[in-house]
């Protein structure tokens, strides 16, 4: 029954999606605008409905579905259960197919209050890659075959077809143990989803203005609420997915430049170099080539990480499947590149008039040159993930692309882009004469060098980060010096500080909220700075009611424990922490068993402080003594922190003032 209710729900996404392809095409190049509201309703409805028809089965335990056999168990406890909808191949395409039809209907309202060609050619252009995804659903990637050769907590064979003679195991096999062993991975994916997927909304438009040779930028205006919304939820996906390996896979880390790490990272460095250009094009008309490369691009990127997140070619902690999706995303990807870039340079005549920098120490100089650091730090880590890949796709060679590689390319890069971040805010539009410039940096550099100065005395004489403190100083102290100096011009007319400053901040909340972003940056990178090179480490042997001091810490081995819950066996070591006699905390730091897997997922447990964390893993343990690893990772909150004021930043400059759209008739631009 839920196959065929899921199946008939997939089927109706396909049928809105090429109706709506259709239709908004046509539309767009002049017809009657007839039926895109139908069309989106079903595309929208047939999305929901195939995403409850899964989440049905898997709070029933409906074992005849090939999916929930294999990647659900009865034991598996919530919210995993709901989780696991999306913790695999198939369910996970599903979630994609969910989002992109509530992106779509998201642009069909927008569509309805003001339709012309412009919004019909979005629309369509977002149901041809509803139908790749919707199609892959139904073939490739079928979330509701029935199962008809059931195993012992599994299915060996599936049909695709919902009346087929279902043989369901009495037992699942359960979510991979890595996606049940921490909250975060239930919310993780959402969010980064809502990211990969909202860049289809930029993407659609620019592929409209280009299709129909609208000149200008309507199509940024239109999709500019939309990027600003996916790239805070891509954010925010990464930031969780960092805070996820942190606390679950007992590196005492949270970035190992993994090649799936790397792929939701690359769309976000292309989309940060977009959201800038892109208001350099609204502003001042420029860079129109370059904003349409940079949005192509990012869509693409999202492609590129979904196959090799779940294509099976890359050995990851990412990516759990493998099947025939691999080709098909390839494709899918070779074709948006090829189309696009063709479609591209057949309307180069749109974008060649457009008015080049007057001078490079400007406003707009020091967006082109964030545009051309954040591409070249997206172009390093693509070259680092894929690389290897090539190699051993042309040779059979197995290589590998490790931490050194990136990290000798990323941290120059990094701190390349936090001074151009502390000088763009000082910089006015058209030209800047170096004594004007240096008029507005000199307070900030002199705060920026004093911050230094106390780092390198008080804290520590590491170069790279007295240097963060420097450069991060510079960031805010320039932002600050700018709301400062617009506050008191307001306060001339208006008395009352306070309230003189959220008056500036009220009235260009774009501008605002991209500095807020930019201090959110700071934070992340003062905490990957202390945390990465002012941590210490060590391994001890330890034995029942045996103490050792740490990190200005005792930690007292009680004793060993097990825990059984439904579908987990818990087996650890309980800790007592002290400090000068005093009770601090209990610290438990575990292996969780689940179901059959006799490796277990290794749990490190931590003891949050405002300095940072002491960080306890556990390696070995037996009845006789415990082998433990201790990690401090000084103000590793500060990452977690600011990836949150990036997003923040992001929804702020959303609440920007909406322009009136210019209609774009289709008349006007079918022969151009």
């Amino acid at each position: 029954m839920l196959s065929l209710l899921g199946t008939l729900g997939l089927a109706a996404a396909l049928l809105g999606s090429l109706l709506l392809a259709g239709r908004g095409w046509r539309a767009s190049r002049g017809a009657q605008a007839y039926g895109l509201e139908p069309a989106a309703r079903l595309m929208l409805g047939g999305a929901v409905i195939s995403m409850a028809a899964l989440q049905l089965a898997l709070l029933s335990n409906d074992f005849s579905l090939a999916y929930v056999a294999n990647n659900h168990a009865s034991t598996t406890p919530f919210p995993f259960n709901v989780a696991t909808a999306w913790a695999a191949l198939e369910g996970s395409i599903v979630l994609w197919g969910l989002v992109l039809a509530g992106f779509t209907w998201m642009v069909l309202r927008r569509h309805r209050s003001n339709p012309d060609a412009l919004g019909a050619g979005a629309l369509a252009v977002m149901g041809v890659v509803a139908v790749f995804f919707f199609g892959l659903m139904l073939t490739v990637a079928n979330p509701f075959e029935v199962c008809t050769e059931a195993v012992a907590n599994g299915c060996a064979g599936s049909s695709p077809w919902p009346w087929s003679p279902a043989e369901a195991p009495a037992e699942g096999n359960g979510p991979n143990p890595l996606l049940q062993n921490h909250l975060l991975m239930a919310i993780h994916p959402p969010m980064l989803y809502l990211g990969y997927v909202g860049m289809t909304v930029p993407f659609a438009y620019a592929i409209a203005a280009l299709a129909l040779a609208v000149p200008g930028v309507e199509w940024l205006r239109r999709s500019h609420r939309s990027t600003l919304l996916a790239w805070s939820f891509l954010t925010v996906g990464i930031v969780l997915g960092g805070w996820w390996a942190y606390e679950v896979l007992s590196w005492g880390g949270y970035w190992a430049w993994d090649p799936v790490e790397n792929a939701s990272l690359m769309p976000w460095l292309v989309a940060t170099a977009f959201l800038h250009s892109a208001l350099v094009q609204r502003r001042r008309g420029m860079l129109q080539a370059w904003n349409f490369v940079l949005v192509i691009s990012t869509f693409a990127l999202t492609i590129l990480g979904t196959f090799l997140t779940r294509s099976g070619t890359i050995q990851s902690v990412h990516s759990f499947t493998q099947s025939a999706i691999g080709p098909v995303l390839l494709g899918f990807l070779v074709l948006v590149l090829v189309g696009s870039f063709t479609l591209f340079s057949t309307r180069s005549h749109l974008v060649a008039s457009a008015p080049r920098i007057d001078n490079l120490v400007s406003r707009e100089g020091s967006f082109l040159a964030n545009n051309l650091l954040l591409t070249l730090y997206a172009f390093i880590t693509l070259t680092g993930t894929t690389y290897p890949l090539i190699v051993e796709a042309f040779t059979g060679t197995r290589i590998g692309v490790g931490e050194p590689f990136f990290n000798r390319l990323a941290v120059p890069l990094s701190f390349a882009l936090l001074l151009m971040m502390g000088i763009g805010p000082a910089l006015p539009w058209r030209s800047a004469p170096a004594s004007l410039l240096w008029e507005r940096v000199r307070g900030p550099v002199a705060v920026a060098l004093a911050a230094g100065i106390v780092t390198a005395l008080t804290v520590t004489r590491i170069g790279w980060v007295v240097l963060a403190v420097v450069l991060g100083t510079f960031v805010v102290a320039t932002a600050v010096g700018v709301l400062l100096q617009q506050a008191e011009r307001r306060a001339r007319s208006r008395p009352g500080g306070v309230r003189s400053a959220l008056e500036v901040l009220r009235s260009d909340p774009g501008f605002w909220g991209g500095q807020i972003s930019h201090a959110g940056v700071v934070l992340v990178a003062l905490g990957i700075a202390f945390a990465a090179n002012l941590g210490s480490h060590t391994e001890l042997e330890m034995s029942p009611g045996e103490s050792v001091a740490f990190a200005g810490h005792t930690f007292t081995y009680e004793s060993p424990f097990q825990r059984t819950a439904p579908g987990r066996t818990t087996t650890g070591a309980r800790l007592t922490v002290t400090r000068d006699g005093s009770f601090v905390a209990s610290l438990e730091p575990a292996a969780n068993y689940f179901g059959n897997d006799p490796t277990g997922v290794a749990t490190p447990d931590a003891l949050h402080l405002p300095g940072g964390d002491i960080y306890v893993t556990m390696l070995f343990l037996d009845p006789d003594d415990a082998t433990l690893k201790f990690d401090t990772s000084p103000m590793i909150w500060l990452i977690w922190l600011g990836g949150g004021v990036v997003a923040g930043g992001g929804m702020m400059a959303m609440a920007g003032r909406r322009r009136s759209e210019t209609p774009v008739e289709p008349r006007a631009t079918a022969d151009v």
